[in-house]
Order: C-alpha cells, then structure tokens, then sequence
C-alpha cells in the first residue's frame, strides 16, 4: 500500500510523534484533543513556563490534517479541536480550502500563523498565544473568532471577507513593524465585528472596511503613543450602530445588554488620534462615556460622517480637536460637558436637525458651545442652530442665537459701524425684539407730545387748517408714510426744527424695526 492510499484509508504516517499520533486520531474522531495538565499557571499560553515535547505538535502536521486529512471514522465529522497544545514552526495555509471545522483553545504557537487567501468555513482560536497573524485576504463562510488570544507582532486582516462575525473580545494586539496593531483596511464581515474590552498597542486600521450590522468597541483600550492615530477608519461603513461605550468586565460578554448591577465596568478608552471621516452608520455613532486622551496635534475627527444619530456623551477631552465638519446627523444627542473648550471643536458645515441634550443644556451654554466651534465669525453655525430650535417650537430661543450671531459679526465691523451696531442693540436688539422698538415709540411719542405742547408753532397758511393738536403732531413726525395733516400745516422755527427732524429720523428706524420683526413672525406662522 502506498503512503498517500494509507493515509486516505486513515493510518498513521510513521514519522508521528505521540502527541501528534493522538492529534491525529482525535481529527478523525471529531473529539476534543486536550493536553492541558490542570494547572492553571503551567497551563496558560501567554505564561513563561515551558511546555514541552509531550504537548507539542509540528505545524506542518496540523496543515496536512486541515488539507488533506484522513477521513473521519464513521459515523463522525473531522474537526480539529485542540486544547493546551503547542504548534512549532510556521502554520502556514495560505492559498489553501480548509474544510474541516477549526476550533484552538489555551493553544500556543511558537511562529507566526499565515492564513493569506484560505478559505474556512468557520475557524476559532480561542485564548492563543500567536506571534502574528497574516491573513490578508482570508475568506470564511461562517465566523473567525480570535477572543482573549495575544498576538504580539499584529494581526493583518485586510480585504478578508468574513461571511458572519468577527470577534475579537479581549483581545491583546501589538503592533507590527509598521505600526499597526491590526490592519483590517477593505475588510467586509457579513455580519458584527465585536472587539469589546480589546487592547490596541498600536494603531487600528479599518480603513473601507464594511461592517454588516454593528461595530462594537465597548470597553475597548486603544493606544498608539507612536503615531498621531489609534483607530484609522476613514470610509468605515456600518449597517446599524458603532459603539464606544462602557463594557462589563468579569461577566460574559452579551454584546448589547447592559451589564448587571455591582458589575464593575470599564469605558472605552482612546489613547491617540480617531478618524472616521465619510463614515456611514446605519443606525448611530455611540461615545457614551467614552474617554479620550490626545495630544495638541490629535484629533476626534468625523468629517463628513453621515448618521441618523450621534451620541456625543464622553468626557470632554482636555487637548487636541474635535471636527464635526460637514457631518450630517438627524439627532444630536449631547451633554454640555461632553464639547471641547474654544478653539478646539471645528463645526463648519456640521448639519443635524434635532437636538436631544441629556442633562442641563441651557440656551447660555448652547451659545458657548456655537462660539466655541467658531474660532473667527462664521454665521452658519449660528443660523443652523437657530433654524433646529425653531422647528422645535423654540422661536424665542431662535431669536436669541440670531441676536448673537449679530453681537459676533460686530466685533468683526470697522469702529464706525461697530459703534452703530452698538446703538441698534442697545436700542432695538438688532430687531430681535421688537416690542422694545415699540416701547421706545411709545416714549418718544409721549414726550414730543409734552414737549411739542410748549412750541410755538404759527401756521403756513392763516385759514383752513386743523386745529394744533401736539400729540397728533408728534405722532404724524414718528411714523413714516403715513400723513396725519400736522406736519405740513404748522411752522416750526429754531431748536423745534431740530426736535422734529430728529423724531423723523427715529421714527424712520423704529418702524422699520418693529415690521421686520412682524414681518418675520408672519413668515414663521
């Protein structure tokens, strides 16, 4: 009998040492291959005690099982299930269909894992020690789950295809000679990418890469002191929800449910820059409580992002920016302590339609948070904001925020129409209130009316005009247009002269306020 038909009627080669004779068996078998010792320090993968010939299998033999395997006894499905096992030499698949179920737990490798281009149905390594995993291309029909393994020179993901989940929860990745800690850049995953409670040394990289329903990063800890960016996603697209929020530890990992009571929980943090510019988000971009430590030249950057809902709930970062331009959002959920001091948020062409703060969030602060986001004047930030609060019912509130939009522009004017602008506001609040412009009507009136009552006043013509009537007089000076027949019957001399051509002016510029300001209340009605 030849090697190759022995093999295929399932006897073992000869050359197999213990370990990999019981390995081998096991495959046929579908069973657990468990040679672990029960002690839970010798037993740990990422520990420094050594494991030696007697859990210890050749890489070469694990690729010639998932290959060509023999087939399974009958009766049985060949699966590859290992536990506590150690894999010497390079496990390399690249290129090749894996058929059998793979399923690695506690497992430790000595090399690196090269999976470029192999097709699985499903494959898990679970809790693994992997010096690097290169899988570029790589392409599953079910899922690949890689939770609590360590991989201490990177992940390569990019352009796999993922046919349901990818989890990456607990994971511990550092990075690679070229900075990343996990490259996943086109990456498409049919359904969740879970990387909850994932440590990132290194940077992140998901650059176009399409998630199918949600992206969870809850409780994740990202850090990249080397570079400007920890998570590099420009062009991410996610199906429903991005989550940067708080994630339970120590209790199983439900993605989505919210963590027990007494169950101590760990936020995301992010240590380093954040793209996400032109992202697509399905459903929302979650930062409840999310932490965010960066330096003067770091940003929080989602320019361009388009989502029905942001969520911006974290801590207010200390240093670097955060940009919001030309975002568009339907929801902005926000607290006021969550936005960047002055200078450090960017919101130039930012576009929401509704807001939903959470907490106090009043109109004062919402201003601070408009000027804050407007290093030198910019009257669209205002105008947006007032335009939401109105089609909230909030006309007053709107009023306010164009009021000061007004007041910015003003510091912008030469000292001559700066001054004027004082005097519009002081007076007529730019025609933001025009029930002050009428009160001040009422004022002059009354008092040209008392005042007019002591001039001299003969008349152009010695018969047929009205009697003198001062307040009428008065009035006939304050409004524009109309012509009550006092003006032009009576002669006024001296200081009188001066008196009635300064009410026509203030006349001029009161009436023109209050039918601007009635003027826009009939357009909002």
């Amino acid at each position: 009998m030849t090697e190759g038909a022995g093999i295929r009627a399932g006897d073992l080669p000869d050359d197999l040492s213990a370990a990999e004779a019981g390995m081998w068996q096991a495959f046929r078998n579908g069973s657990v291959y468990d040679l672990s010792g029960g002690d839970t320090v010798v037993d740990d993968p990422h520990g420094g005690h050594p494991w030696g010939p007697e859990r210890t299998v050749r890489a070469r033999i694990v690729c010639w099982l998932l290959l060509d395997g023999p087939p399974a006894l009958s009766g049985r499905v060949a699966s590859l299930k290992l536990r506590g096992v150690q894999i010497s030499g390079v496990l390399d698949l690249a290129g090749g269909t894996v058929t059998p179920y793979v399923e690695l737990r506690g497992c430790r490798f000595e090399r690196e894992v090269l999976l470029p281009e192999a097709r699985f149905q499903t494959m898990r390594m679970v809790d693994c020690s992997v010096p690097r995993l290169e899988a570029a291309r790589v392409h599953t029909e079910g899922d690949l789950h890689f939770p609590r393994c360590r991989f201490h020179n990177g992940v390569r993901l990019t352009d796999a295809h993922i046919g349901t989940d990818l989890l990456l929860n607990q994971a511990i990745v550092y990075r690679d000679r070229s900075g990343r800690s996990i490259a996943a850049d086109g990456m498409t995953v049919g359904q969740d990418l879970q990387a909850e409670l994932l440590e990132s040394h290194g940077e992140l990289s998901l650059r176009s890469a399409k998630v199918g329903v949600s992206l969870s990063l809850r409780g994740a800890r990202l850090a990249n002191p080397y570079t400007r960016l920890a998570l590099n996603a420009p062009q991410l697209t996610v199906g429903r929800t991005l989550y940067m929020t708080p994630a339970g530890v120590g209790s199983p990992l439900l993605s989505g449910s919210t963590p027990a009571r007494g169950t101590r929980i760990q936020r995301f943090e992010c240590q380093g820059g954040v793209r996400l510019d032109d992202g697509r988000f399905g459903d929302s971009v979650d930062l409840e409580r999310a932490r965010f430590t960066f330096t003067d030249d770091q940003e929080l950057s989602l320019r361009r992002v388009q989502t029905p809902e942001l969520r911006f709930l974290g801590e207010k970062p200390q240093r670097g920016k955060v940009v919001l331009s030309g975002a568009k959002v339907i929801n902005l959920v926000d607290r006021a302590s969550a936005w960047s001091e002055p200078g450090n948020l960017h919101m130039g062409g930012f576009s929401y339609e509704n807001l939903v703060p959470t907490g106090p969030f009043p109109l004062a602060e919402r201003l601070d948070w408009v000027a804050a986001a407007t290093a030198e004047y910019n009257p669209e930030p205002y105008e947006r904001l007032a335009s939401v609060l109105r089609a909230g019912g909030e006309d007053e509130d709107a009023r306010e925020v164009l009021l000061a939009k007004q007041r910015r522009r003003r510091e912008t004017l030469p000292p001559a129409a700066k001054l004027w602008g004082y005097v519009q506001d002081w007076a007529v609040a730019y025609g933001y209130r025009p029930g002050r412009a009428a009160v001040w009507m009422a004022v002059l009136w009354a008092a040209g009316s008392v005042a007019f009552a002591h001039a001299s006043h003969p008349p152009v013509q010695t018969g047929g005009h009205p009697p003198w009537n001062p307040a009428l007089f008065a009035l006939d000076l304050l409004l524009p247009v109309i012509d009550l027949g006092q003006v032009g019957v009576w002669q006024l001399r001296g200081g009188w002269q001066w008196l009635s051509a300064t009410m026509i002016i203030l006349g001029w510029i009161l009436a023109t306020t209050v039918a601007a300001g009635a003027t826009r209340l009939l357009r909002r009605s």
